[in-house]
Formats: C-alpha cells, structure tokens, sequence
C-alpha cells in the first residue's frame, strides 16, 4: 500500500506546527534509539545533535562536498574534508524511506520524544552550547512541512547578528509544495535575498520504480520532484541536490540512469554537477526494516553509481567536474 502522500503531509504538519505562537515539534534525542547512533553525545538539552559532514565515504563513491564547500565559501573559510554543524530536526515526516537513519517513531510527531520550541528557544539553546557549529543545520523529519522554519530562523539569526557569522542550511523532500502554499511573500522574499542559506533538495531514486520503492508512496510523484526542484531553482537561491539510488531490481539500469540524468539537465544544463549520490548505509534503525530486497538494493545502488559516474564523464569536461559544486551555475 503507498502511502497517500497529500493526507499524510496535511495530518503531520497539523501536528507539527503551531503558526499563531511560531512554534515548532523539534525532536528530543535523550532516551531515543537515534540517540545510540550518535557519535557525539545530544546537546541543546536534548534538542539538537552534532552532525559531522565528511567529504570523503566509503571508496570508490562520489565525493559528497556538501554542505562542506557551501557553507565555507559564504563564511570564508578554507577548504576541509569535515565541518560540524548543529542539527536540529522538525518531528514529523509524510513519508518512511526504508533506509532513513531516524527512526520511524520519531518521523511520527511523537511527543514522548519531542517539545515545542520557538526559533528564539533553539537559538537560546544554541548559543549556551560552548564552541557551537558556525553551521546550523534544519533537518528531520520533513523540514518544508513546516516551511515557516526557514523564514523564522533567518529572522531570529538577523536580530541575534548572527546572520553573518552562521551558516543555515535546510533538507527537503521535494513532496509538496507547502512552501508556496504557506509562505507569504514577504516570506519567500527574505529567503530569496538571506546570504547564507543552502538548501538540499533529495530525489528518492532514478525513476519510478526505485522512487516508490524508497519512499512507499505513490510512483507518479516521482515525477513532482522534477516540477518542485525547478520552482526552487526560479527563486535563485543557493540549491543543491542528493540522490540516492537504491532500487530493488538493476535491470536496464544504464538507460534509466541516462533518463535521469536527461531529466536534471531539463531542469538546468549543469544541475547534475550540483546533485551528489547519497550512499545508503544500514544504521541501527535501517537494519531492522530490511528484507531481501532491501539487501538487494544496496548492491544495485553501485551499480547505479557507475552508471551515473559514466553519464557525467561523457556529459561535462574533466575541469567542470572538479571544480567547487557551487562554482557551476544553474
């Protein structure tokens, strides 16, 4: 059964958001399973986490820069293989990836393991934490069922000073178009204009098949995510993508991948420079969902990333994909 994506996006941001009182569900990692996984012990009083992002991952796959490079360009610092940022992660998510690293009770509102904070409490939290990340990370969860985030914090940033020194960035699902539908224009203004702000957006597969086989909804929202990630781009803000390739099947994968491929460069001719594959690693949560198909689906992610390394190689020139993500416009 795939999962009504519209009805599940409405029901989590009802339990999600409080408008009025710009409140927000920000998970609570003491006493959770995530809080086993995580390679620093939970700060912010339980509310945030310390993320490493690493350049490097296992060998033989894509460098992932992101948000390495975008972040220490805006800050002007130099180039690292590793950066730290403060991760904060909305509650509630519309859709279950098997392979998502959070387990799925706190995906689900669950408010044993979360509270409501205003942006001016995380901010408070944050700058109590001793030498905190100049990098603050709006993760989930499903950060754009609760749009408002991104505008809130760039606001609270500006009237703390803070807007200069820290860098934010955001995760998307590309699942609905909740930032059009909620924000107002003075909204969608201020994040067009924000200077240090990167958002991520991640294609659940390389087409329908494996789209609907990470996420459990419905195939043809496959598609959506092409349509969402073309609205962001006419904003001109500072957007990256993620692609994870797990499929259950790899059978015909090399003209699967080059439509994919075909599809991002629809988009914008340089886009696939700017997408990084995500490689799909069994954590502790991940490891208890999966089946033989699951198993399957890691091997053939690959096989899909030779697939993918051969299109850019025939597509860009050696000196376009090795110079900085954020060096090629869109």
């Amino acid at each position: 059964m795939s999962i009504n994506t519209e009805k599940s996006s409405v029901m989590m941001r009802e339990k999600a958001i409080d408008v009025p009182n710009q409140r927000l569900l920000i998970t609570n990692f003491h006493g959770s399973q995530q809080e086993e996984d995580l390679s620093e012990p939970a700060n912010c009083e339980g509310y945030g986490r310390i993320h490493h992002f690493r350049r490097l991952g296992s060998p033989g796959w894509p460098e992932n820069p992101l948000p390495i490079d975008p972040a220490s360009r805006k800050l002007g610092l130099p180039r690292e293989d590793m950066v730290k940022a403060q991760v904060f992660q909305n509650a509630a998510c519309n859709w279950r990836c098997w392979y998502c690293f959070v387990p799925f009770n706190l995906l689900a509102a669950n408010k044993e393991h979360s509270g409501w904070l205003s942006v001016a409490e995380i901010l408070d939290l944050y700058q109590r934490e001793t030498h905190a990340p100049t990098m603050i990370d709006l993760s989930g969860g499903q950060p754009d069922l609760t749009p408002e985030w991104v505008p809130w914090m760039m606001r609270e940033l500006k009237r703390r000073a803070l807007d200069q020194s820290v860098y934010l960035w955001s995760d998307d699902n590309l699942s609905s178009d909740y930032f059009w539908r909620f924000l107002t224009d003075e909204d969608i203004a201020l994040v067009r204009g924000y200077a240090n702000y990167g958002k991520v957006c991640c294609f659940k597969g390389f087409n329908r098949e494996s789209f609907a086989f990470n996420t459990a909804a419905a195939p043809e929202l496959f598609d959506q995510q092409f349509a969402l990630f073309h609205r962001y781009l006419e904003l001109g803000i500072d957007i990256y993508g993620y692609a994870t390739f797990t499929a259950p099947q790899d059978t015909g994968i090399e003209a699967e991948m080059r439509r994919f491929v075909d599809r991002l460069q629809g988009i914008s001719p340089n886009l696939p420079l700017r997408v990084v594959p995500l490689e799909v690693r069994s954590f502790a949560p991940v490891h208890k969902r999966m089946g033989s198909d699951h198993d399957r689906s890691i091997k053939v992610q690959w096989s899909a990333v030779r697939c993918w390394n051969s299109e850019l190689e025939q597509r860009f020139s050696a000196e376009l994909r090795q110079q900085s993500i954020y060096a090629n416009p869109l």
